[in-house]
């Protein structure tokens, strides 16, 4: 999630920083303007502890946080861009794009199985050409 780290004297954000599952990450701030989804994104409005798990959460507690955290991104106008931001990444921690981190591996497995299919297709589609 991206939260802002400090408002300008306008009040505006003007940078944004990584919350992680260990928390804020020690990375530089990113400038909005190199990523303008961010400046839509619902879950900035919102705790970022909703979209990452405390260390030892139980299983019911992770459940019920994750689905609060789907039904924020439900609502939110760059859900899309959130996700394949989390896939490209790709993010390995917390809820993105309304997806958490396990069906977000799914999902990357999917579009892998399917990419070696189409691969594949078209190496044999080329071999009846040709043959």
């Amino acid at each position: 999630m991206l939260h802002p780290i400090e408002p300008s004297a306008t009040g505006a954000a003007t940078a944004v920083r990584r919350v992680t599952a260990a928390g804020p990450a020690a990375q530089p701030a990113e400038p909005l303007d190199d990523n303008p989804w961010h400046t839509g994104a619902a879950c900035r409005r919102d705790e970022a502890g909703l979209f990452f798990a405390p260390s030892k959460e139980p299983t019911a507690a992770r459940l019920a946080r994750e689905e609060q955290a789907k039904q924020v991104c439900a609502r939110c106008p760059v859900l899309l861009e959130c996700r394949e931001h989390a896939l490209a990444q790709p993010e390995p921690y917390g809820v993105w794009g309304g997806l958490t981190a396990a069906e977000r591996r799914v999902v990357l497995a999917r579009r892998r199985r399917r990419d070696a299919e189409l691969r594949e297709a078209r190496r044999v589609g080329a071999g009846r050409i040709a043959g």
